[in-house]
């Protein structure tokens, strides 16, 4: 499963690590000279989620913004809540 949201689209990105050495001008120093500069990789907050898709339930990644903002629609904890549903589709 690669690291993807199903609902944001949030992927694994890469960038760059910078590592600076010196002091500031304003404190008497030549300025900061960047020393150490390397590959990093910033990954998205993804979590495991039970969500409803097309009707049915399935577990997918879901980034916590998507999560937080009602992107994914979790489904009915208990089997009373689905029966009662179906009585009002049925009548209306």
């Amino acid at each position: 499963m690669p690291r993807v949201c199903a609902f944001t689209g949030k992927k694994t990105s890469s960038g760059m690590r910078r590592v600076y050495r010196g002091q500031k001008i304003t404190k008497g120093g030549f300025g900061l000279k960047p020393t150490g500069i390397t590959k990093r990789t910033f990954k998205p907050n993804l979590q495991k989620v039970t969500a409803v898709i097309d009707g049915r339930t399935v577990r997918v990644l879901a980034s916590a913004k998507a999560i937080k903002t009602g992107l994914v629609e979790k489904p009915l904890k208990r089997k009373y809540g689905y029966t009662r549903q179906q009585k009002q589709a049925n009548a209306g």
